[in-house]
């Protein structure tokens, strides 16, 4: 931290105070180059609290401030989606929150500094959660998560934040994510040990995997189908295990969880969900249908990720920096409008 002192001598300041400046701007610029590391600065504001507003939400959808919660994320909609047990024990939809920016394009993140927002089941803990991000407030998503690291991915720090600034991950304006990041705390304060993320490239129909059956990320978008499905037909937190170089959902093992990622998964007992599985293996049936059916598309040309249509009309009207005057406390700013105004996808 650099410490201004006054002098009687004002020619030598200027150059100390350019000097200053110079260095001052390439901190920022630093910081914009390190897209989503989290960094903890000095406390905004204190941690967000969960409003009187959102809990009357809740009581409404007979859901209780402290139950636990789940967390869908979805690319080419923009959007995240914040689920909760209610009276029946089920999860149900609390909210859909709209993304202000995510980056790279449709696809898994495999590497440092490829810009890709991670796509994949993630779990979060309490210490996972940062009250003191340079975006406001924010939660680490885990990537790269068991499988992942498996499989030589790389990178760091994929956070789900504030503002509308991403480089490789979900920015949710302060507003957004300081009411997502008030629902979790008090989830898991309330005995929740961890909540999951599941991160999609899209709403995983069968219409929408039709429409990229072409895409060479479908087989891995065909494991994401499975858990997708799982949740769906259970609305039930769906375990996940890895073998096989992937994904394995809602499957209890002979002799326990696989230890090795990239090993063939090993023998599974007679488990209570059977009827799950099948209805997902019908699933996979209907999609290879509608594969042999569909019409080739052409494919989601992101220059770099997307922002939802709400953000995108906000972006036209006020400009970049007008626009990050209203969602970010720093006004810190919008991550290549330019791009963003380019996303190919639209409601």
């Amino acid at each position: 931290m650099f410490v201004l002192r006054p002098r009687s001598d004002t020619k030598s300041a200027r150059p100390r105070l350019s000097l200053l400046a110079r260095l001052a701007a390439a901190t920022v610029a630093g910081g914009l180059l390190a897209g989503c590391m989290a960094m903890d600065v000095a406390s905004l504001a204190e941690a967000p609290k969960l409003s009187n507003k959102v809990k009357a939400e809740m009581s409404k959808k007979k859901m209780r401030p402290e139950s636990p919660v789940l967390v869908r994320i979805f690319k080419q909609e923009s959007e995240l989606e914040v689920w909760k047990v209610d009276a029946s024990g089920k999860y149900a939809l609390f909210k859909t929150y709209p993304m202000c920016r995510w980056s790279g394009k449709l696809g898994p993140k495999m590497k440092s500094g490829d810009r890709q927002a991670p796509e994949g089941f993630y779990h979060v803990s309490a210490g996972m959660l940062n009250p003191n991000s340079q975006y406001y407030v924010s939660f680490n998503l885990g990537y790269p998560n068991r499988l992942e690291s498996a499989l030589g991915y790389t990178g760091e720090a994929l956070m789900v934040h504030g503002a509308c600034s991403s480089s490789g991950c979900y920015a949710m304006t302060d507003q957004g994510v300081g009411e997502i990041y008030a629902i979790v705390q008090k989830a898991l304060e309330g005995g929740q040990q961890r909540f999951q993320v599941q991160a999609f490239p899209f709403r995983m129909t069968t219409e929408n995997m039709a429409k990229h059956r072409g895409d060479p990320n479908m087989p891995f978008w065909r494991t994401l189908k499975e858990g997708y499905d799982a949740f769906a037909f259970t609305r039930q937190q769906p375990k996940v295990s890895v073998c096989s170089g992937r994904y394995v959902f809602n499957r209890e093992f002979v002799n326990g969880e696989p230890s090795d990622p990239l090993a063939q998964c090993p023998a599974t007992t007679d488990g209570v969900q059977n009827d799950v599985i099948a209805k997902i293996g019908a699933e996979q049936k209907k999609l290879d249908a509608a594969f042999a059916a569909a019409t080739p598309v052409s494919s989601f040309a992101y220059v770099d990720g997307g922002m939802h249509p709400s953000f995108r009309s906000l972006l036209k009207q006020q400009g970049a920096k007008g626009m990050a005057s209203r969602i970010s406390r720093t006004k810190y700013p919008v991550s290549r409008p330019d791009a963003a105004l380019a996303d190919p996808y639209d409601k």
